[in-house]
């Protein structure tokens, strides 16, 4: 495999000939209590997702576990809506047989991008032949194309997503002081995207110090004197407060940060999306604090995905 190279620029997604070329008319669901569009998390999926045929054009979603992910249900319907020949599975797999996995899904001639998620999402990068400038920033992935030449370009979504789901809510974040709970794959990129997006400070905190150390090194040359690593798990005064670890998938999990102190209006996110009211949620809910579940972030990181996989139809 060819050394990855990093883009001096933000990446432009073009189509994989391949995907506009197997796309096939479909009937279009029309967007009703019975049929809904795919924004409508209640639709009967049944109706919608097609049966594959030889034609069909393959995308996987990668993880460990993996019984909580919802993109294999939204781009389906994504798939199905929009007359495309195409089909996401979720895959297994654990860490020791990732790097095998995920090589053996790129020989798969019919399949054309992968998403990834936890615990995954700073192992894969090393798998693609080309990185996005977030990647190359953060070391984190969420997903993978393969390109008309049949290199892979790796790029993260996570960030651009989460900051989408909070502004589609009505919350910008600009001029906030944000405090972030994991620099793991997911976390990285929110805190880039965050950044990016004009926040006034992040706290960031990760039990693995030394972890979130390096990546707040990094973070410094491009945003000095913007963010501080947090001693506890334990927020200050802050407008937003995130859980971007998996702290919160089980039902006995403790809490990944203190709630005590916070100011009443504090805005609490979790990115986990199953189950979609963590114990983290419920908690500052009945504090009174609003609350931003993880659904938000895949739900806006849709149209996202359409671009970079090249699902929009030709105009």
């Amino acid at each position: 495999m060819s050394n990855p190279r990093t883009h001096a620029l933000p990446i432009v997604p073009t189509p994989h000939p391949q995907v506009a070329a197997c796309a096939r008319p479909r009937p279009a669901a029309n967007p009703t209590p019975e049929h809904p569009s795919a924004e409508n998390p209640t639709m009967n999926d049944a109706l919608l997702i097609p049966s594959p045929t030889g034609s069909t054009r393959l995308y996987a979603v990668v993880g460990d576990p993996i019984a909580q992910v919802q993109a294999p249900t939204l781009l389906n319907r994504l798939f199905a809506e929009r007359g495309i020949d195409a089909l996401m599975l979720p895959v297994q797999a654990g860490a020791a047989d990732f790097a095998t996995v995920i090589e053996g899904l790129k020989r798969i001639g019919n399949l054309d991008g992968l998403l990834i998620t936890v615990p995954h999402k700073l192992a894969v990068a090393a798998h693609a032949d080309e990185q996005s400038l977030t990647v190359a920033l953060t070391g984190s992935s969420n997903a993978l194309r393969r390109q008309a030449d049949g290199r892979w370009l790796a790029d993260n979504f996570d960030g651009a997503g989460f900051v989408a789901g909070l502004r589609n809510a009505g919350r910008d974040p600009e001029g906030w002081r944000v405090a972030l709970f994991g620099s793991g794959g997911a976390g990285s990129a929110i805190a880039v995207a965050l950044l990016q997006a004009g926040i006034a400070r992040l706290d960031l905190f990760d039990v693995d110090r030394a972890r979130a150390g390096r990546f707040a090194e990094r973070l410094e040359q491009h945003w000095p004197g913007r963010v501080r690593v947090l001693e506890a798990a334990r927020p200050g005064e802050v407008e937003l407060a995130i859980n971007a670890t998996p702290i919160g998938m089980r039902p006995d999990d403790p809490l990944p940060f203190e709630l005590d102190g916070l100011a009443p209006r504090t805005l609490i996110a979790d990115i986990i999306m199953k189950p979609a009211e963590t114990r983290l949620l419920q908690s500052a809910a009945a504090r009174g604090h609003a609350v931003q579940p993880g659904i938000h972030m895949l739900s806006s990181q849709l149209g996202l995905y359409r671009q970079f996989f090249g699902l929009d139809p030709a105009q």
